[in-house]
């Protein structure tokens, strides 16, 4: 458990600072109006490119530019240096991406872990309170203890140890 007394992020976010980031959020849809979505099977049987591969692409299209010849009419060098110009800006914009999905990812995690672990600890207090006949404790502790009561054991969701008596 976090230590109580160290909350690492204790702040919230402004109505408009929420706003800003939505809005900065359609700025860039409405930039890249050509995003495509998926399926997850489309996703499973497209070739996916990695740096070996993608040395191959360059190869291929640095000889179909240089040898226009032994291209054939129904491939288009164009449209394939089109992609590799798009795979790569949407490379280095997924990685910036990422980046800010991880800190946004990690906060919330944060933000979540100690909100619940202050959660146990006031449930704990609570269930002492009870113990020692503090009126309306027992209500208290009555309606938390229903957030575990499906609980199979997981160390997560598992109630605090109540003192004994």
């Amino acid at each position: 458990m976090s230590n109580l007394l160290n909350n690492r992020v204790n702040t919230t976010a402004t109505a408009a600072q929420l706003t800003a980031v939505k809005a900065a959020f359609q700025t860039i849809l409405t930039n890249l109006p050509f995003l495509v979505g998926l399926t997850a099977d489309e996703r499973k049987t497209l070739n996916a490119i990695d740096v070996n591969n993608k040395a191959f692409a360059e190869d291929a299209l640095s000889a179909a530019v240089n040898n226009p010849t032994l291209v054939p009419g129904y491939i288009s060098v164009p449209t394939m240096q089109n992609d590799l110009t798009l795979f790569a800006q949407m490379d280095e914009i997924s990685g910036l991406a990422n980046q800010l999905c991880e800190r946004i990812e990690d906060t919330k995690m944060l933000a979540g872990s100690e909100a619940y672990n202050t959660a146990l600890s006031l449930y704990k207090s609570f269930g002492t309170a009870a113990d020692a006949g503090v009126l309306g404790a027992d209500s208290i502790v009555d309606k938390l203890k229903t957030r575990f009561a499906a609980s199979k054991g997981n160390a997560v969701t598992t109630p605090p140890v109540m003192p004994t008596e």
